[in-house]
């Protein structure tokens, strides 16, 4: 099981690192344009040696180096979002009602190849097209929960974002912040 971060929740913290490399980010900072364009050009590999990345590593609270490429992973797929708007990753991608399959942004299809993405370059590429096909407009903190929690052992992170998907919520098990804490 992976390190479980200290004090803030570690979704709090991807977010508000994501806030501090966008350009006139609302604290008045500047942002880090660079940062951000290398790492949507860059491959899980390449953003492995981002010092923004090493910075989402640190914040996070990780010392495990197992956990950098799925930190990676996350940096590149962040890097893609222009607009932190609130709405679950999964909804933002998914139907507006589960009768109507033709209101999601992506295809049952490549959704189908979302949730079975295994390797980091794989996971990498399905997520970034997701974040493309939401308009680059998602929540940011709960696209780091999935991301981060999506190969937990028991599937729970892949459940509830199908359930999402689907516009099916009403029928999805509940969570407790704890358990999404547990599998991080």
């Amino acid at each position: 099981m992976a390190e479980s971060p200290e004090s803030a929740p570690w979704w709090t913290r991807a977010r508000a690192w994501w806030e501090e490399l966008q350009p006139a980010n609302e604290r008045g900072g500047h942002g880090d344009r660079g940062a951000l364009a290398r790492l949507r050009r860059a491959d899980v590999v390449g953003a492995i040696a981002e010092e923004a990345t090493l910075a989402l590593f640190r914040r996070l609270g990780y010392r495990d180096p197992q956990r950098l490429p799925r930190v990676a992973t996350l940096a590149h797929v962040l890097a893609h979002v222009r607009e932190d708007d609130g709405r679950p990753f999964g909804r933002a991608i998914g139907r507006a009602s589960f009768e109507d399959a033709k209101s999601a942004a992506m295809s049952d299809l490549r959704f189908r190849r979302l949730v079975a993405a295994t390797g980091e370059e794989e996971i990498a590429r399905e997520f970034r097209r997701a974040v493309e096909l939401a308009g680059a407009k998602v929540d940011v903190a709960d696209l780091a929960r999935v991301l981060l929690c999506f190969d937990d052992e028991d599937g729970r992170t892949r459940r509830r974002l199908t359930f999402d998907y689907f516009n099916a919520g009403a029928a999805a098990p509940r969570e407790t912040a704890s358990e999404n804490a547990a599998t991080l």
